[in-house]
C-alpha cells in the first residue's frame, strides 16, 4: 500500500509504502531506482526520509539508488507510546524487525550496500553481525557508545528496571523532554551541524509537518541502548569493507568507542573530520561531500569487483 511522501523534499521519482514488522507494527519505507544497484539507508534517532534528500540525490548523480526506512517510533512509522514526541522501544532488537522489512520490501536488481548513520549504524551492526548480508557498509558517526558518565548510565538502568512493572519505563531520560533536541534547538551553539542552510531545512521540515518532530527517549530506550552497545563491543568486527566516519565535534555519540572498533576491523577505513559536528550526512558541503565520495568509492570498488 502507498504511503505518503513530501515529493517537494526529495529526488523525483521514488515511491513510499507502509510496510509491516514481523510484530505488526506499520512501517513507512521509500525508494529510488538506480542503475548500479540500490544504497539501503539506516537513519539515525529521530530522523525520517525526507531528511535525507540531498543524499539520495548524490548518490543518483553517481548512478545509485536508495531505499530508506522511518525506524518504528519516529517519522511516519506507528509511535510506540501515547506521548508522540517520546522515542520509545521495548526491546532494540525490535529495529532488527524493521531492517528485516525493509531488506524484503527493497526491490533492487544490483548490489545493495549499506549507509548507516548514528543510531541507524547501531542497528545495521548488529544485522551484520547476525548474518545479514551487505558488500560494502558505510557508517556516519555510528552510534557505538555514548558520551555518559557512569553514574548516568547506572541511574538510567536502574530507573528503567524500577519503571517498568509500573509503566514508568516510558518516561523521558533525564535532562530530555517532548521539545528535546531539534525542536527546541537554535542554529546559534548547535550540535548537529555547522552548516546553516542543513540546519534550517531540518528546522523547516519539522515546524512544516509537526508528525516528523520527535523529543528525548525514554529511560526504556536509554537502557536498551546501553544494553546493545556493550553487547555489540565485544564482538569481533564482521568481514565487510566498510568506511567509518568520525566527526570530531560530536556530542551525541562517543568517539571512542567508534575509533577503538574503526583499528580492529580488518580492511576499515577510518576518515576523521575535525571540525564535524554529529550530522556528518548533513554537513557542510566540503565535509558531507568528501565523506559520501568515500563511501560511494567503496561501493563501485566493491560491487565492481564482486561482479556486481
Amino acid at each position: 500500500m502507498s504511503a505518503p511522501l513530501d515529493q517537494r523534499e526529495v529526488p523525483a521519482g521514488g515511491t513510499a509504502l507502509w510496510l509491516r514488522a514481523g510484530d505488526g507494527v506499520r512501517l513507512r519505507f521509500a525508494q529510488w531506482p538506480g542503475p548500479k544497484g540500490m544504497v539501503l539507508i539506516l537513519p539515525g534517532r529521530t530522523e525520517y526520509i525526507e531528511k535525507y534528500g540531498p543524499v539520495i540525490a548524490t548518490l543518483a548523480a553517481r548512478g545509485w539508488g536508495a531505499g530508506v526506512i522511518d525506524w518504528r517510533g519516529q517519522g511516519l512509522s506507528d509511535r510506540l507510546a501515547a506521548d508522540p514526541r517520546l522515542g520509545h522501544v521495548g526491546r532494540f532488537s525490535d529495529y532488527q524487525l524493521d531492517l528485516h522489512a525493509a531488506l524484503e520490501a527493497a526491490h533492487a536488481p544490483g548490489p545493495m550496500p549499506w549507509l548507516c548513520h548514528s543510531m541507524g549504524g547501531c542497528i545495521g551492526l548488529r544485522g551484520v553481525m547476525r548474518g545479514l548480508k551487505a558488500p560494502a557498509l558505510a557508517f556516519s558517526a555510528p552510534m557505538w557508545g555514548l558520551p555518559l558518565g557512569g553514574h548516568l548510565r547506572a541511574m538510567i538502568r536502574t530507573l528503567a528496571s524500577l519503571g517498568r512493572p509500573i509503566g514508568r519505563d516510558h518516561a523521558y531520560l533525564p535532562t530530555t523532554g517532548p521539545d528535546f533536541g531539534l525542536p527546541s534547538m537554535a542554529y546559534e551553539g548547535n550540535i548537529l551541524s555547522g552548516d546553516p542552510q542543513m540546519f534550517a531545512r531540518m528546522k523547516r521540515q519539522i515546524t512544516e509537518d509537526a508528525r516528523l518532530a520527535l523529543g528525548g527517549p525514554s529511560l526504556r530506550w536509554g537502557a536498551e541502548a546501553l544494553r546493545e552497545m556493550a553487547a555489540l563491543a565485544l564482538m569481533p568486527a564482521p568481514a565487510i569493507p566498510a568506511l567509518i566516519g568520525v566527526a570530531g565535534g560530536d556530542k551525541i555519540v562517543a568517539n571512542t568507542p567508534i575509533r577503538a572498533r574503526a583499528a580492529l576491523w580488518p580492511g576499515a577505513q577510518a576518515a576523521e573530520y575535525p571540525k564535524a559536528q554529529h550530522e556528518i550526512l548533513m554537513e557542510r558541503p566540503e565535509i558531507r561531500d568528501d565523506f559520501l565520495t568515500r563511501a560511494l568509492d567503496l561501493f563501485d570498488r566493491t560491487c565492481d569487483r564482486a561482479g556486481g
